[in-house]
C-alpha cells in the first residue's frame, strides 16, 4: 500500500509542470490600444490583456505586430511575455 502511494505521488509530481506548461497559450496580433494605467494591452483580436505591475510598457505602442504569451486568470488573460515582431 505505501508503495502504490509512493508511485502515485512521484506520478503526480511529475506530471505537474506538464500541465502549468498546458495552461499557457499564445497569440500573434496587432495591438489596438496600451493602457499603461489600467495595466492592459488590447489586442485587433477585441480581447483585452491585463499585465503585471513590473510590466515594461516602453516601446508598446498601437499598430505594433505582437506575439504575447499569457495564461488565463480567472477569465482573464495575463502577460507572462511579449515579443515584438519585426
Amino acid at each position: 500500500m505505501r508503495l502504490m502511494i509512493t508511485v502515485l505521488l512521484a506520478t503526480a509530481s511529475l506530471l505537474a509542470p506538464i500541465s502549468a506548461i498546458a495552461g499557457s497559450s499564445d497569440v500573434e496580433g496587432t495591438i489596438r490600444s496600451v493602457n499603461v494605467e489600467g495595466m492592459s494591452l488590447q489586442l485587433d483580436d477585441g480581447k483585452t490583456y491585463d499585465v503585471p505591475a513590473e510590466f515594461n510598457f516602453d516601446g508598446l505602442e498601437s499598430g505594433q505586430k505582437v506575439l504575447v504569451f499569457f495564461t488565463e486568470v480567472d477569465g482573464k488573460r495575463v502577460v507572462e511575455d511579449l515579443e515584438i515582431i519585426q
